[in-house]
């Protein structure tokens, strides 16, 4: 597990735990309580809670003292399971021992014993069913990374295999980089070598690349700041494997990988647990929001079908996170085909740079008017933020030939997942030129919260009622 995404997942995996432990406790109880053991009757449970008072802040010392949540995706069964049993042996004895210290007679030693059975085999039946679930997604392809691996090296093929042994890590060698004006090799494990690095720009642009990892002779690092600087501007996060240059805005971090130490420099420094708030803020707000907007769901779909022939929903293959691609859904607003007459229209577009956009666009329908000026027309788009393609609040996902014309620090605005709504749609949209819109991306993700996006999503409201958003 990336040392990043570590604090987050040791947090969530020591609430399980300890949640499990207070069943383990239940299910002790109900168990020793039962006919089938033909013993006698138990107190009320109240009546043994205080062994939770003590059990869990001992657990919770333990768990964390026997580094039970350490490198969890990274290591074997048997060195995930190990602190378990070391904590629930020693806890045992220790939970033993303080029973018989302060002369605590009338806890049921039966009950002690059978807690400390079922703690253990759900802890380890726990960590049986996240290692295997997250290995068959990984290996399913979900969530996968890709990486490009600059250098050509022993230590670069060395360490492309073992990311290749651990695919549940997430990480795919999307391919590699030649350092080395002398290699001549087209494929390295079945891998192919894109290119040099001086045709980093261009292999950066014309791939979906995620992250960047030098991994290149010690003597040539100095050679490679200029392509650490790119990948900064751009928003693709980069690995090392020593040195730091300046950066402007970069987070620096030292992580590891079986014995492989990494210098990370990411773009978008922002907390795992704030990013997965804002996720889970996502699918909680555009399924309500779906299903509220429901009746006029149908409304406006029956208008459109009325009013114009052609299909009620529109896509277009659009630019997210990172540059991937997906298909952004709006209610049709123009005419059937109207993708088609764009280019005899480029003379009368309004926006400066490679956006498209006239006020009194002859393909817009009278309904299709109406759906725009009140962003009526992007309802649809709440079933993208539900797949995970798009955010409430950030970027508007840009068409793949808007991308191509980008500067390269303008790719940075790929570096976050795009939203429906963002600083740009709050502050005017029409009457901003493209490098002002590209500045207030920037500055959005520069300086993101989920307080931010609060407040983008409450000036959104009255941008849309008032109709100055569309």
């Amino acid at each position: 597990m990336l040392k990043e995404k570590q604090n987050l997942f040791k947090s969530a995996y020591l609430i399980l735990d300890l949640l499990l432990t207070v069943f383990s406790f239940f299910l002790a109880y109900l168990f020793r309580n039962s006919e089938y053991l033909g013993l006698a009757h138990l107190m009320p449970i109240s009546y043994y809670l205080i062994l939770l008072y003590i059990v869990l802040p001992l657990w919770c010392f333990l768990l964390y003292f026997n580094k039970a949540h350490q490198g969890f995706r990274a290591q074997s069964f048997f060195q995930i399971i190990f602190p378990v049993f070391k904590t629930v042996f020693t806890g045992g004895l220790l939970l033993i021992g303080i029973l018989f210290v302060f002369k605590i007679h009338t806890i049921s030693r039966i009950l002690v014993t059978l807690f400390l059975i079922v703690n253990l085999l759900l802890l380890v039946g726990e960590r049986l069913c996240i290692k295997i679930v997250f290995q068959k997604m990984r290996q399913k392809g979900y969530n996968f990374r890709n990486i490009l691996i600059v250098g050509t090296g022993k230590r670069a093929k060395a360490f492309a295999r073992i990311l290749n042994r651990h695919r549940e890590w997430g990480m795919q060698v999307f391919g590699f980089v030649d350092q080395e004006p002398h290699f001549k090799e087209n494929l390295i494990d079945g891998v192919k070598v894109l290119g040099f690095i001086e045709e980093l720009p261009d292999i950066l642009t014309q791939f979906q690349i995620d992250e960047v990892i030098f991994v290149v002779p010690k003597e040539r690092l100095g050679s490679i700041e200029k392509s650490v600087l790119l990948c900064e501007e751009i928003g693709i996060k980069t690995r090392m494997a020593a040195d730091i240059y300046l950066h402007k805005f970069a987070k620096i971090s030292l992580e590891e990988i079986q014995g492989f130490p990494l210098l990370t420099f990411n773009p978008i420094p922002h907390p795992e647990g704030a990013i997965l708030f804002k996720r889970a803020v996502d699918i909680v707000l555009s399924l309500v929001l779906l299903v509220f907007s429901f009746p006029l769901f149908l409304i406006i779909a029956l208008a459109i079908k009325l009013t114009s022939p052609g299909s009620v929903f529109f896509k277009q293959e659009r630019c997210g996170h990172n540059g991937k691609r997906f298909n952004v859904l709006k209610f049709r607003s123009m005419i059937e085909g109207a993708e088609t007459s764009r280019d005899k229209l480029l003379k009368t577009n309004e926006m400066t740079g490679p956006v498209f956009k006239i006020k009194s666009d002859p393909r817009i329908t009278p309904v299709g008017g109406f759906l725009r000026k009140f962003s009526l027309d992007e309802i649809p788009q709440f079933i993208n933020v539900l797949k995970g393609e798009m955010s409430l609040v950030g970027p508007r996902p840009p068409m793949p030939a808007e991308v191509d014309e980008y500067d390269l620090w303008q790719r940075r605005r790929l570096s976050m997942r795009p939203g429906i709504t963002c600083l740009w749609q709050v502050n005017g949209r029409n009457n901003i030129g493209f490098e002002d819109w590209m500045k207030l991306d920037l500055e959005y993700i520069d300086n993101w919260s989920n307080a931010l996006d609060f407040k983008i999503l409450l000036k959104t409201a009255p941008a849309v009622l008032m109709g100055t958003g569309s």
